[in-house]
């Protein structure tokens, strides 16, 4: 019997409208769940970071693995330093490493991709994440672990805007809260 690959159902699928809502029709915040999510986490072992470093940029096509808080990309492959010994990767897979440098583990179904972007992202972004999110302060390739309303997410600055990793089983309950404050700005869903 051959069985068909599962379908992944977003986190979010019983609340997302597409649609512009609030603030008399201005759009202020764009509010847009990035679909089919693919997110590795690698791992390397304090002896093996420089090897493991160099073959998740090459895995991602980057030139070099980025210090920790940062990320590189290229096209749709990104590499995340998400803690000294820890690396995400999205949009590609990524191949299992010998158990004496590090180990891989698949994020994918674990988190929802949400991205924020608008002039107004930064100031409703700040009434809930607890970071300096000015663009001298929070530049484009900046990563960060944090905490949005007692939740802990990793939060990404791409060049488009803020790219939000949030727990699945939390993921709705935050878009509701993104959803109601984006509303004073007036916002869409995408």
């Amino acid at each position: 019997m051959i069985s068909s690959p599962i379908k992944r159902v977003s986190a979010l699928a019983s609340d997302y409208t597409r649609g512009r809502f609030g603030a008399d029709g201005k759009i202020g915040v764009v509010l847009k769940e990035v679909p089919d999510l693919t997110l590795y986490q690698v791992a390397a072992w304090p002896d093996n970071l420089a090897t493991v470093s160099a073959k998740t940029a090459e895995a991602t096509g980057v030139e070099a693995a980025p210090g920790p808080g940062r990320a590189v990309w290229k096209g749709n492959h990104v590499l995340l330093r998400v803690e000294p010994l820890k690396f995400w990767i999205t949009g590609i897979f990524i191949p299992q490493l010998p158990s004496t440098e590090g180990t891989v583990l698949d994020l994918s179904h674990s988190r929802t991709h949400v991205r924020v972007i608008g002039p107004q992202a930064q100031i409703m972004l700040n009434r809930y994440l607890p970071l300096d999110l000015r663009n001298q302060s929070f530049v484009p390739g900046s990563v960060a672990s944090t905490a949005f309303h007692h939740v802990g997410i990793t939060l990404w600055r791409s060049e488009v805007g803020f790219e939000l990793f949030l727990p699945r089983g939390f993921a709705l309950s935050l878009w509701g809260l993104l959803r109601q404050s984006a509303a004073q700005f007036g916002y869409e869903v995408a």
